[in-house]
């Protein structure tokens, strides 16, 4: 008997073989599709070495013949972006890496230390030939780092993942997110004649790996609501010019990528798609659009409150952060509040000044004061990305003896000297079990929690993009020369317009040629992420900025030299410090002029006010906590300086 079941079982299990036998034929469709894909690129390759081993390439003629060569490996790249980009992003800048050096400064860093990686492939390959002398092995050297790299992407690791599903709507979420923030500006397009034409081919080889998908896993294959709008999208990329600063990048994203990547989302959460990739850390699968505020998460504005989702106790946490922001007992001196300097009437900044005054009141600080709104958008805090948290952004300044000039322990014993201020984070430490006793932890998270929720707020950009609604036409021309000729897009990125790009796991740092002053007598002598991270590529870098709300945060720049709007589009459109006649050895700021005209600035202007977010500022309090310290009841709402 029990030899009649074995063979009973060996029966079931032969036929859960050929089934699993024929889906996997089916699936071996689109594995042979990926790697025939992956092999017409690397013969590209392969020709480029070849053809640079073989050539003068100082010549004209030569270099005419690579290249050519060039552009058509970089054709077949584009055809497998898709998958590249994000099964191995660290290999793919040995392929086609923007930087030649870059200092990773993503969200992991709040794990580790930055550290220095090398750029590699066709992007810096192709900007090398537009050099006057050109070194055939260091022209070589480029493009085989990129060979090397392409290895992993046969391993089998790779083929474990064409083997789930999972894999496609993640990389088919980072695909559009690119299409929306990158693909289109010359960020990593060395010719400006070619982002167009590289864009539709990439547009239509996506297409072919949607239909090998299809094939593999039907279950699982894109709505047909979907697949129209991509059609769609094609036939609108190749009725457009193929001057990138003709297309029109507003129009590509709202009435296309945005409901596109609308589409996927929903479709990842239906299909319950599970991520392996560090890529997908900070975004959101809830998120509906690409211009919603909870598209990634960059900051953790609850602090020690992570956990707490009631909504009557977040309001306590909220009232009392509230207080905290507006009284000037986290001084050392008790007449300075976070209000003093970050205004709420001015966006969270002060317009009044260029730089702070001095906790002292002897000498102005370094740096311009930067608003608090969407700060929580930011991985790293802070021009300099000095601190990985908002709360130890408000540890630091509190703590700081030029800023605020208090010392912990003091000032949490001032604190909790008000019985309104004790009472309420004791009754809120029962709430974070890793924090038995109220600390400095709580002030802070309070802090960062009150002034966040003005993050959440939308502008009239967003609504544009959201929605069918009558567009502007300055606005819709400043964009798309934003996107475009003026090169702003290359360092703010849609959605924020800041330096964190898809997959919005890092934050980008610039060096710009900033001066000291209007007359451009000297470089700015502040050293920024150099003091962070001591580098020859951090020297004078910053942080880039978000431009939301940028018309009501003036001055502008680091240590707010330019007063207005057109000075800082003059700066850029002269080529920064080094188009102004500085010497700025590693300024990463192209140092050629845009040629931008008087229209053309003055629909970027248009455009940067529609950033403006729709926000409803709150009044002060009336009053602050009384003390058990007579001394301290003297504290004025929002403080003296």
């Amino acid at each position: 008997m029990r030899f009649f079941q074995v063979l009973a079982s060996l029966g079931v299990l032969c036929f859960i073989c050929l089934l699993s036998f024929r889906q996997p034929g089916e699936l071996q469709v689109y594995q042979s599709f990926y790697h025939a894909s992956i092999d017409r690129f690397k013969n590209k390759q392969d020709a480029l070495l070849q053809l640079i081993r073989s050539s003068e390439v100082s010549d004209s003629s030569s270099k005419q013949n690579v290249q050519s060569a060039l552009n058509a490996a970089r054709t077949e790249l584009k055809k497998i972006d898709f998958w590249l980009r994000y099964f191995e992003p660290i290999a793919y800048k040995q392929i086609n890496g923007p930087l030649p050096v870059e200092w990773e400064t993503e969200v992991f860093e709040k794990f580790e230390k930055p550290y220095k990686r090398v750029g590699r492939g066709l992007t810096l390959a192709g900007l090398y030939l537009d050099e006057n002398e050109i070194i055939r092995d260091t022209l070589y050297s480029l493009v085989e780092s990129g060979q090397q790299a392409m290895e992993c992407y046969s391993a089998d690791s790779i083929t474990t993942e064409l083997n789930s599903y999972h894999h496609f709507f993640l990389c088919n979420r980072l695909y559009l997110l690119n299409l929306a923030a990158i693909y289109t500006t010359g960020f990593e397009c060395p010719n400006p004649e070619n982002i167009i034409p590289e864009l539709r081919t990439m547009l239509v080889a996506v297409k072919d790996i949607y239909q090998n998908f299809s094939t593999a896993y039907p279950k699982y294959s894109l709505t047909a609501n979907y697949q129209t709008l991509y059609e769609n999208l094609i036939a609108f990329a190749e009725k457009q010019s193929a001057d990138f600063e003709k297309f029109d990048h507003f129009t590509f994203i709202r009435d296309f990528i945005n409901p596109l990547f609308r589409i996927n989302q929903q479709l990842i959460v239906e299909y319950k798609v599970k991520s392996k990739s560090m890529l997908d850390y900070s975004l959101n699968r809830a998120s509906k659009s690409i211009f919603s505020k909870d598209l990634y998460f960059g900051q953790n504005d609850k602090g020690v409150f992570l956990r707490v989702n009631d909504s009557a106790v977040l309001k306590e946490i909220d009232r009392l952060g509230k207080m905290l922001f507006y009284d000037p007992i986290l001084s050392g001196n008790n007449e300075r509040s976070c209000a003093s300097c970050h205004k709420p009437t001015e966006f969270f900044t002060d317009t009044s000044r260029a730089t702070a005054l001095s906790f002292d009141k002897k000498f102005d600080l370094p740096r311009n004061t930067p608003s608090l709104l969407n700060a929580p958008m930011n991985h790293l805090v802070m021009m300099d990305g000095k601190h990985i948290s908002l709360q130890d952004q408000i540890r630091g300044v509190a703590l700081n003896p030029e800023e605020m000039g208090s010392e912990e322990k003091n000032l949490l014993k001032k604190i909790l000297s008000c019985a309104e201020y004790k009472n309420g984070f004791e009754k809120l430490v029962t709430y974070t079990p890793l924090d038995e006793e109220v600390s400095l932890n709580h002030i802070s998270s309070a802090i960062t929690f009150y002034y966040s929720k003005f993050s959440r707020n939308q502008a009239p950009f967003d609504d544009l993009m959201n929605a069918d609604i009558p567009v502007d036409p300055e606005v819709k021309k400043g964009f798309n020369v934003f996107m475009s000729k003026a090169q702003c897009a290359t360092c703010h990125f849609v959605p924020y317009f800041n330096g964190v790009k898809p997959p919005y796991v890092g934050s980008e740092f610039e060096v710009l040629g900033v001066p000291e002053d209007t007359a451009f007598s000297q470089l700015s002598d502040d050293k920024g992420r150099y003091l962070i991270n001591s580098a020859t590529e951090t020297l004078n870098a910053f942080r880039t900025g978000s431009l939301r709300n940028i018309m009501h945060t003036a001055p502008f720049m680091h240590n707010g030299v330019f007063k207005s709007m057109e000075e800082v589009i003059d700066f850029y459109d002269k080529g920064g410090g080094v188009g102004k006649g500085l010497v700025v050895p590693n300024q990463t700021l192209s140092s050629d002029s845009l040629h931008l005209t008087e229209m053309e600035k003055n629909s970027m202007i248009a455009f940067m006010r529609s950033l403006d977010e729709k926000i409803s500022f709150e009044d002060a309090p009336k009053k602050l906590p009384v003390s058990s310290s007579k001394s301290l009841n003297k504290r004025k709402v929002g403080g003296l300086y």
